[in-house]
C-alpha cells in the first residue's frame, strides 16, 4: 500500500519536500503509517492537533455538523460562527472576530487592518502612513503580505520584488524597535513565541515596551499568535504571560483541531475600519470549522487543558535540561513556554528528525538548527516520558557522519 500511494507523489506540485512516510491513521498522541508502524506524534500537524488525533468530542460535534450544514457562505448567518465568535472574544476581550482559513490569511487581515488605521490616521489619504515593523527571524506566512513580513532568504526568494512597507527590528530589543518608527509608521507586528524561527519567546519586557511604543505614536499592537496560542503555552494566549494587551490578534492551527480554521481579533476601538466590502472569505467561518473550534474549546474547559499543560512543563522540562547536561556538546539550550518547546542543537537537524522518526517519535525542525516539541494539550505523563526515552536514546546514541 505504502509504495502504491509513494507512486501517486508525481500528481503534486514540488513545493514540498517528500513526504518520508504516509500517515493513514491517529489517536489520541499516536498515529500510524501506511505499513503499520506506530509513532508518538510530538508534531501535532504542527500544532494544529491541540487535542490530539479524533477526540471523541471533537469528531461527535463535526459529524453532526457535517450531516446538518456544513457551508453556507458569509452571505447568511450561521448559528456555529456566532457562537464561537461570542466565546473567543470573551476569552481575549472586548472586540470583534473574523474568521479564515489559515495563519497566513488571518495575518494578511492584520496587514490590511494596519493599512487602514494608517489611512484614518492621516484623514482617510491613503499611502501615507502604511509602514509595519516586525522583527528579525520572523514568519508571518507565504502570501505576499505575510511573506513581505517574513524577512527569510528561503521564504523570499523566487518572489521578489517584495511588498514595500516594512521594517525590522531585533527581536526581545525595543529600543531596535524604536529607531525604526517614523511619520509612515502605522503598526507593529511579531510573534510571542518565534516558533518557526527557533521557538524563541517575547520577553515581558519587549512585549510591555512595545506597547508603550505604539501608544506613543500611535501605533496598533498586532500580535501573531497563529502557532503559540490556543493553550499551548499554558495561557490561552501566551501573551498573556506578560499580562500586555495588543490591539489585534491572529488565530489559527489549535483553534480548529484539524480542520482549517483561523481568526482574527479586533479590538472593538478599531473594528469599524473594516467596512462591508472591505475584506472576504468565501469559506471562513463556515458552519462545519466553527463547530470543530466550538468543540476545541468545550474540550479544553471540560478537561482542564491548560492546566494540564502547566502541570506537566515543570518536571518535563527539567528532565530536557538534564539531558542536555549528558550532551552539551549535540543538545545546546532548552528553549520555549508550555508544550512549544525547543531545542537548539549544534548540528544540522536533518539527520536527527530522522533518527527520532525511526525510533517512533514525530518532531519538527525550525530554524538555526532547532527541534520543535509540540505535543497535544491532552498529552499525559505517560506521553511525555514515552518521548523523552526516545529523545535520550537517540541522542546518546548520536555519532555525525563523516
Amino acid at each position: 500500500m505504502s509504495a502504491e500511494l509513494t507512486d501517486l507523489d508525481c500528481y503534486l506540485l514540488g513545493n514540498f519536500s517528500k513526504p518520508a512516510l504516509t500517515l493513514v491513521r491517529g489517536q489520541g498522541l499516536r498515529v500510524w503509517d501506511a505499513n503499520g508502524k506506530e509513532y508518538l506524534d510530538f508534531a501535532a500537524g504542527i500544532a494544529v492537533a491541540g487535542l490530539g488525533h479524533c477526540h471523541p468530542t471533537w469528531v461527535k460535534r463535526v459529524q453532526e455538523q457535517a450531516a446538518t450544514l456544513t457551508h453556507c457562505s458569509n452571505l447568511y448567518r450561521n448559528e456555529p460562527q456566532l457562537q464561537l465568535a461570542k466565546a473567543l472574544a470573551e476569552r481575549i476581550g472586548q472586540g470583534r472576530m473574523y474568521f479564515c482559513n489559515s495563519g497566513t490569511e488571518a495575518n494578511e487581515t492584520l496587514l490590511k487592518l494596519a493599512r487602514l488605521h494608517g489611512r484614518a490616521l492621516e484623514g482617510g489619504v491613503e499611502g501615507k502612513r502604511y509602514k509595519v515593523i516586525c522583527a528579525k527571524n520572523a514568519f508571518h506566512g507565504r502570501t505576499f503580505g505575510s511573506m513581505a513580513a517574513t524577512p527569510q532568504e528561503k521564504i523570499q526568494h523566487g518572489f521578489r520584488p517584495m511588498l514595500d512597507g516594512f521594517a525590522f527590528g531585533e527581536f526581545n530589543n525595543v529600543a531596535s524597535f524604536a529607531a525604526l518608527v517614523d511619520a509612515q509608521t502605522a503598526a507593529i507586528f511579531v510573534e510571542t513565541i518565534q516558533g518557526e524561527g527557533g521557538v524563541h519567546v517575547a520577553t515581558p519586557e519587549f512585549l510591555h515596551g512595545l506597547r508603550k511604543l505604539c501608544d506613543q505614536h500611535q501605533l496598533l499592537l498586532m500580535i501573531d499568535e497563529v502557532q503559540c496560542g490556543i493553550g499551548r503555552t499554558g495561557k490561552f494566549l501566551a501573551y498573556e504571560h506578560a499580562g500586555v494587551m495588543p490591539d489585534a490578534v491572529g488565530l489559527a492551527k489549535g483553534i480548529g483541531g484539524g480542520v482549517p480554521l483561523a481568526a482574527v481579533w479586533i479590538a472593538e476601538k478599531y473594528a469599524p475600519l473594516f467596512t462591508p466590502g472591505s475584506h472576504g472569505t468565501t469559506f471562513g467561518g463556515n458552519p462545519l470549522v466553527c463547530a470543530a473550534g466550538l468543540a476545541v474549546l468545550e474540550v479544553m474547559d471540560q478537561e482542564k487543558l491548560i492546566e494540564n499543560v502547566n502541570a506537566l512543563t515543570p518536571p518535563f522540562y527539567e528532565k530536557l535540561r538534564a539531558l542536555a547536561a549528558e550532551v552539551p556538546h549535540l543538545l545546546t539550550e532548552i528553549r520555549g513556554q508550555g508544550f512549544m518547546i525547543g531545542l537548539q542543537l549544534s548540528t544540522d537537524t536533518g539527520p536527527i528528525v530522522a533518527a527520532l522518526r525511526e525510533a517512533g517519535l514525530l518532531v519538527v525542525p525550525a530554524g538555526g538548527n532547532s527541534i520543535r516539541l509540540l505535543p497535544a494539550l491532552t498529552a499525559t505523563q505517560a506521553d511525555l516520558d514515552a518521548a523523552f526515552a526516545i529523545l535520550r536514546q537517540v541522542l546518546l546514541n548520536w555519532k555525525p557522519t563523516a
